[in-house]
């Protein structure tokens, strides 16, 4: 997929231009899903690791799991040889940081300063997405993220959790989310998408209704990506702007950054 080369550009919220959490380490998130036979993989809390939507895809393909989270799971992405990040970004980024070292009860006390001052960036968040339909008619999505800004240290979002932040089936679509992850978490929103497509819905109906009901039930925030197993798709979000683009094979691909 494309995300690696998101992953690698450092301009997005994934890979080298991953957030850090409050102890000043960048712990990132990443999963993929193929609808043919609903192989899955993810990785949670991974660290160093310049793709980790790679280290997904080697969970779904060289191993029997699913979810591969923390130490280990970095462990795993080295064993496989995966690039590092960039030392030199790596060095440049944390600069200025104060957080590296903090101890728990000094995180949660910067955390809960945080929220008292309405210092989480609610619509900040640059999670890396695709979903794609082959010439053999299967569906796939992946995510790749370094979650929101101000999380405490061990935060996981939406896109590590299959149904949640990704969901691929041949007989309903592909879905991949962004957005703040607590809210799609607790709606299973991928899944939920997905299962709004099985019923004949078409992919924007099946995005709009999804998220109305993420803003009217919990006041989530989020975007999403819904294709259809016949190459229909819709690319909806709740959020001001949500950079995006399509591509069906011929000519050149779109790129918009705001979507009706």
């Amino acid at each position: 997929m494309y995300i690696g080369l998101l992953e690698q550009s450092g301009l997005f919220n994934a890979g080298e231009g991953a957030n850090r959490q409050l102890d000043g380490v960048q712990r990132m998130d990443a999963s993929i899903m193929e609808g043919a036979h609903l192989k899955a993989g993810a990785i949670a809390s991974i660290e160093g690791i310049l793709h980790p939507i790679t280290a997904a895809r080697l969970v779904m393909e060289a191993t029997n799991h699913v979810l591969l989270a923390g130490p280990p799971a970095t462990a795993f992405a080295q064993y496989y040889k995966l690039e590092p990040l960039s030392k030199g970004r790596a060095l440049r980024r944390s600069a200025g940081r104060s957080h590296a070292s903090m101890a728990v009860a000094q995180t949660m006390e910067l955390y809960r300063a945080m929220v008292k001052s309405q210092r989480m960036e609610k619509d900040q968040h640059g999670t890396v997405g695709a979903v794609a339909l082959d010439r053999a008619g299967t569906v796939a999505a992946g995510a790749s993220t370094g979650g929101v800004d101000s999380m405490l240290p061990g935060r996981v979002g939406d896109s590590p959790l299959i149904g949640c932040g990704v969901y691929a089936d041949n007989q309903s679509g592909a879905v991949s989310m962004t957005g703040i992850g607590e809210g799609i978490i607790r709606l299973v929103l991928a899944k939920t998408m997905c299962d709004r497509l099985a019923t004949g819905a078409s992919p924007t109906v099946a995005a709009r209704q999804v998220l109305r009901l993420l803003v009217s039930r919990i006041k989530g925030s989020a975007g999403a990506l819904v294709l259809s197993p016949d190459g229909r798709f819709a690319i909806r979000h709740v959020t001001p702007y949500m950079a995006a683009g399509w591509w069906n094979g011929i000519g050149s691909p779109k790129v918009r950054g705001q979507f009706s």
